[in-house]
């Protein structure tokens, strides 16, 4: 599935938070975030531009990226770079213990003070026209191949086969000695593997994420089931649940316990998840009437941030938010791309065929609801194709036919329409959810299975998870009222 693309320069991060940024032609940097945290924050950002004029000065000096910005000139709202164009970035939670709080949120341990993984990946799509956004999950024990890659001492790592995913980046930091080395060499494997131009990224860790959702203050959570765990510290009931930013990254660093089955395909999902719950959270910030909050999520959001140079203006995510300001959340498609067993490591997975389709629609700028209707009409004209085959091999002596297939014989060589072609449900305006006749729950945008105790959306095929029905884990479970 490995797709050629064009030769990436290294990334130009600095890791530590004294170390300036240097300067290349493709990326410039700051600071880091924990897991999915920049879709989150495109969306919160987009609220703050009638109030950055005032706190211009104290804000350009929060800011890791030094190049110069004015404000459009005026008191224009700022506008979006990359008007019409989709936009993919990178998001890659990085699991270290090294700086302020991570050991805390992490969990500590001598084996674990030099440790750095990558335990989140996720591809975002910004649609052209902002009327969307894809969001995919690379589950961190996915089996791949992964390309050469330069570290930023100018050493080549040699291409590998048959490695762990998160293998790439801590490979990359290992040989490297820098995040600049862990990131280029993650970008060139999902690029390499996606056939994608990701030219823009973000890397995260614990507590950046913690320190931005507490700037935010905080976010919903409708919790499915009781969970508690151990190992992160986590103990919640049912029901809703107003997270601070350590409980929120308790709750997406969980894998074991109550509420998980220590897989990182759960995860992932969960993870998906709270960063729609974040948007929702964003979009009720009331800027005009509470602007020390304002103030206080922009500044910490830009000193946490670790991003590439064109995401690396203030002012650039000001008119992407801005443009982005009007989504309706519902209209942010998230998904673990589609998994199996691998055969050498039951707890290893390597992708299936539909992963294709995902990345293709990605490559053509299409939203994710369209891989379900993509699956099936592949599968129709797979089965259309052996039908074929069919009456041609079943033609008798005397040159009648017999039509074999999901369709009924209707004697004359043709088939009865079959019973997959019968037209769905019309979707539950408030969960967005299909119910069968046989009460079986169906996520049209997916078409994979709900389960209605706790929400998680499995694929139909493999039965591994793919997503979370958060829409309907609010509606049902926790009753919110539908403006969410």
């Amino acid at each position: 599935m490995t797709s050629p693309t064009r030769k990436m320069g290294l990334p130009n991060i600095k890791a530590g938070r004294n170390g300036k940024p240097q300067h290349s032609d493709g990326f410039r940097s700051s600071h880091s975030l924990r897991t999915g945290i920049c879709l989150a924050l495109t969306f919160v950002l987009c609220f703050l531009a009638s109030t950055v004029a005032a706190f211009w000065t104290d804000i350009n000096g929060h800011m890791h990226v030094l190049e110069p910005i004015s404000l459009t000139q005026g008191h224009g709202t700022p506008e979006d770079i990359y008007k019409g164009k989709t936009l993919n970035v990178l998001v890659l939670g990085q699991d270290t213990r090294e700086g302020k709080g991570n050991s805390v949120l992490g969990g500590g341990g001598d084996d674990l003070e030099e440790n750095h993984q990558s335990d989140t990946a996720m591809v975002v799509q910004i649609a052209a026209d902002r009327s969307y956004v894809n969001v995919v999950s690379i589950p961190r024990d996915s089996i791949v191949n992964a390309p050469a890659c330069v570290t930023s001492k100018g050493e080549t790592i040699p291409a590998r086969h048959q490695v762990m995913f998160n293998s790439i980046f801590a490979d990359g930091y290992n040989q490297g000695g820098d995040v600049n080395s862990a990131a280029s060499c993650s970008l060139a494997a999902v690029q390499s593997l996606t056939g994608l131009d990701i030219q823009q990224f973000v890397v995260a860790d614990f507590n950046g994420f913690k320190s931005i959702i507490d700037a935010l203050g905080g976010v919903d959570i409708c919790i499915p089931t009781d969970t508690k765990d151990t190992y992160t510290g986590i103990d919640l009931k049912q029901g809703l649940h107003h997270l601070d930013g350590t409980q929120a990254t308790e709750y997406a660093r969980m894998r074991h316990g109550t509420g998980a089955d220590g897989s990182d395909i759960m995860r992932t999902t969960r993870q998906q998840y709270l960063v729609k719950s974040l948007v929702n959270e964003a979009k009720t910030v009331d800027i005009y009437s509470d602007l020390p909050k304002a103030y206080r999520l922009t500044t910490t959001s830009l000193s946490t941030l670790q991003l590439s140079e064109g995401l690396g203006s203030f002012q650039t995510l000001l008119g992407l938010g801005n443009s982005l300001k009007h989504i309706d959340t519902a209209h942010i498609y998230a998904r673990t791309i589609p998994v199996e067993e691998w055969s050498q490591d039951r707890y290893r997975v390597v992708w299936t065929d539909e992963a294709d389709t995902i990345w293709r629609l990605l490559r053509e700028g299409k939203p994710l609801t369209q891989a379900n209707e993509a699956a099936e009409s592949a599968s129709s004209s797979d089965k259309q194709a052996g039908n074929n085959h069919d009456v041609q091999s079943d033609q008798t002596s005397q040159g009648s036919t017999r039509t074999r297939g999901n369709g009924s014989d209707t004697g004359d060589g043709t088939q009865s329409p079959s019973a997959s072609a019968t037209a769905l449900p019309k979707p539950d305006p408030r969960t967005g959810l299909i119910t069968m006749p046989d009460k079986t729950l169906i996520d049209p945008d997916t078409g994979g299975i709900v389960d209605p105790d706790d929400g998680a959306i499995r694929d139909a095929n493999t039965g591994q998870y793919i997503g979370m029905a958060d829409r309907y884990l609010f509606a049902t479970v926790c009753a919110v009222p539908a403006q969410r």
